[in-house]
């Protein structure tokens, strides 16, 4: 989800990217008793839909937002609720790679304008858990590169969708020793078989998943496009939804 000069082609290109339900918590029963029960049942993740229009068809993403990154969820719910996402584009595709949206200037921009640097005036502090990683179909936060954020802060409106691609061992073994992060036995796994996007892991915030609809995301990041990797024909959310 090849060879290191690959790797180092997609770690060159990440750099120009820039710019939610609670967590669990033990609940006492209330109820007079000799002893204190515990409800360890997760808490329900919130789901959004996606509407989008591709060329001359429509079609359907649904992600999940992670309990774990609260700020994030929370915030891209808000957003969600107050219609943001309602009208802008895919503004960066790249294919085996991920796609990006979330720029309010995309929304009836020019053919061929460049996109990516819109915002709504404030950013995310970083949630980084190790035990979510860049596989195919994960949801993260955009944001400016680190020389201007050191503290990778995100964006607080664009995010990105891993189409991604496999990863051989040796690759995830050359990336180890370069960067110094250490990945799980799973996570190795998922990446040589399902694929993702290992060399940005601990640098970006993931924050949710793709549940439906990895097909759209496939044929989005397929789409003609042009220097900018912006697509030739706009691809455009028409609606954003919170899945009740």
């Amino acid at each position: 989800m090849k060879k290191i000069t690959n790797l180092l082609v997609l770690i060159l290109v990440m750099s120009f990217i820039s710019g939610c339900s609670v967590n669990g918590k033990a609940k006492e029963n209330t109820e007079q008793s000799d002893t204190t029960t515990v409800d360890t049942k997760p808490e329900k993740m919130t789901q959004v839909k996606f509407n989008v229009a591709i060329n001359d068809t429509e079609g359907e993403i649904i992600i999940q937002l992670y309990n774990e990154t609260p700020q994030h969820r929370d915030n891209f719910i808000k957003l969600v609720n107050e219609k943001f996402y309602d009208g802008v584009l895919f503004h960066r595709i790249i294919q085996q790679f991920m796609i990006q949206c979330g720029d309010p200037d995309s929304k009836n921009a020019r053919p061929n304008q460049q996109l990516g640097s819109g915002g709504v005036g404030y950013t995310i502090p970083a949630e980084f858990v190790s035990t979510l990683f860049h596989k195919r179909g994960a949801v993260a936060a955009a944001r400016l590169g680190d020389m201007q954020n050191p503290t990778k802060a995100s964006s607080g409106c664009q995010f990105y969708i891993v189409d991604g691609r496999t990863f051989s061992a040796a690759d995830m073994q050359m990336m180890a020793q370069r960067s110094g992060h250490q990945w799980t036995p799973d996570q190795i796994n998922t990446y040589e078989t399902i694929g993702g996007a290992p060399h940005l892991d601990g640098a970006y915030t993931v924050f949710g998943e793709v549940i439906k609809g990895m097909e759209v995301v496939d044929l989005i990041a397929a789409q003609p496009k042009n220097n900018f990797d912006r697509p030739l024909k706009d691809i455009k959310i028409i609606s954003a939804t919170i899945v009740e």
